[in-house]
């Protein structure tokens, strides 16, 4: 009787073991069933691209015009450096181009008068050509006339010295005229080089200024100032951040799910974000990005899953025009949910249906 009795007990055992290791199982199989299975989820946190504003030259930050947490919108002034020295060299250098253009208009000045020193000369050398004509014939005349001693020697020498005198002075005229084209020529290449002068005169304006603009610094985007990264009177040094923006046109989810799941994931999927700040709205956002490798899921994001299982990286932006509507609602860095439709033909349950303030 008590051996029975015993060898029940242990029966009993045995059973209650089993049945406690079925229930374990079971659960275990299925304790995700919560979730349908149409759909997945897997908590994430909201994100945006980030965008530095940066001084593209050495300098000290003069003055910032913006808080932590603005709003600002495209091309508006968010700093400026100090641009002193610069707005000196500016000085320095438009002068140097004012004083090339003096130099040009000088140059074509003295073209103008190097073409009128040629035209003189020129004017002479006719003159000195006519007057050796008539000197030659002069002292041809001469000359036939000592042979029949109708003339005197000394007159026939006055004209041969005339001739000579007349030959000398057509040869000093041509010698003007080559003069004078040769200042032409220099006057030209001066103008040249004046020019020249005004070429790079005018673009060490254009660059100085550009610097000049380059020292106030403007938001390249619409965005949020989310860091003061320096502060006025410290020194940044060439592309030293000096503000941090967010683009709340870009904004999405990242989280990660399963093999088994993230297959099932097809980019442009319906995504409903549910925050944790604000568990009463369901913010509508699509797959724009599945990972085509695993990793292990950082240890900032948690899921229902071991650590240690690789994971997927899945993420879910939110339209941009949406986000233009409710931009000052948008918060970055907030946890929330991402319920994802992995089967397009299935309607989202109640709970999930699309509510925005």
């Amino acid at each position: 009787m008590k051996l029975t009795l015993k060898n029940g007990l242990i029966g009993a055992g045995v059973a209650l073991v089993l049945l406690v290791a079925g229930v374990a199982i079971w659960f275990f199989v299925h304790k995700d069933d919560d979730e349908p299975k149409d759909f997945a989820a897997s908590n994430g946190r909201l994100e945006a691209t980030e965008v530095n504003v940066a001084s593209k030259m050495a300098g000290r930050v003069q003055e910032i015009l913006v808080k932590e947490g603005d709003l600002v919108q495209k091309n508006d002034v968010l700093a400026k450096m100090d641009m002193s020295a610069l707005q000196a060299q500016l000085l320095q250098a438009r002068a140097e181009l004012a004083n090339a253009i003096s130099r040009k208009d000088a140059a074509q000045a003295q073209i103008a008068q190097r073409d009128a020193d040629a035209v003189t000369a020129q004017a002479i050398l006719l003159q000195r050509n006519s007057e050796l004509d008539l000197a030659g014939k002069t002292a041809a005349r001469s000359k036939a006339l000592l042979l029949e001693r109708a003339t005197s020697v000394q007159e026939a020498d006055n004209d041969s010295a005339r001739l000579n005198n007349s030959r000398a002075a057509v040869t000093v005229a041509k010698a003007q005229i080559a003069t004078a084209d040769a200042g032409i020529r220099a006057a030209h290449a001066q103008v040249q080089q004046a020019e020249a002068g005004i070429l790079a005169a005018d673009a060490g304006v254009k660059r100085l200024e550009s610097d000049l603009e380059d020292g106030v610094l403007r938001a390249p985007l619409a965005g949020r100032v989310q860091f003061r990264v320096a502060q006025p009177g410290e020194v940044v040094g060439n592309g030293g951040n000096v503000l941090s923006l967010i683009d709340l046109s870009d904004v999405y989810m990242t989280f990660f799910l399963p093999t088994n799941l993230a297959g099932r994931v097809a980019l442009g999927a319906d995504v409903r974000l549910v925050l944790d700040a604000a568990k009463q709205y369901v913010i509508p956002a699509k797959v724009s990005f599945v990972a085509d490798v695993a990793q292990f899921t950082p240890k900032t994001v948690e899921t229902e899953n071991e650590r240690e299982k690789l994971m997927f990286r899945i993420k879910a932006r939110i339209d941009p025009e949406l986000l233009k509507k409710n931009i000052q609602n948008v918060k970055t860095g907030v946890p929330g949910v991402a319920h994802v439709q992995l089967n397009a033909s299935q309607p989202w349950v109640k709970e999930l249906k699309v509510n925005l303030p």
